[in-house]
């Protein structure tokens, strides 16, 4: 996605790994990742306004954390996260349930609510592997 050897700034794109796959102008926040293991809260509020990198950041915490990307040490080489040991044995280990509303842009209620259930439809599809696995509890 480079062009005359410059990286591409791929404006309004959310999708980390393809950001990574794609070598696309990124400004490493994954510093993030480790500062947030760290403090141990239960919840987190990521409360910034609009474009301003949530959904992004969210992209980026599923990628580092599912078990989806395991072994993709490739889209965390030579970034922040990835200069500690202890984070790079973190990368791809647990099963991860990622859930954006970014996408759900309607004009009434009823088309809000179609697209809602289809992003859960969605979810519950492509995790329904948990149900059968001890990573859940009633």
């Amino acid at each position: 996605m480079q062009k005359n050897n410059r990286k591409v700034v791929s404006i309004g794109n959310q999708d980390f790994a393809w950001l990574r796959e794609n070598d696309c102008f990124y400004v490493d926040k994954t510093d993030f990742i480790r500062e947030w293991w760290e403090n141990g809260d239960i919840v987190t509020l990521l409360a910034r306004p609009r474009r301003f990198g949530k959904t992004l950041g969210m992209s980026t915490l599923e990628c580092f954390f599912s078990k989806e990307y395991a072994g993709r040490d490739d889209l965390f080489e030579g970034l922040s996260v990835y200069g500690w040991e202890k984070y790079r044995q973190l990368q791809g280990q647990f099963p991860v349930v990622s859930v954006s509303f970014a996408n759900i842009k309607s004009t009434n209620f009823e088309d809000a609510r179609r697209r809602l259930a289809g992003i859960m439809m969605d979810l519950y599809r492509r995790n329904d592997s948990l149900l059968d696995s001890d990573a859940l509890t009633k």
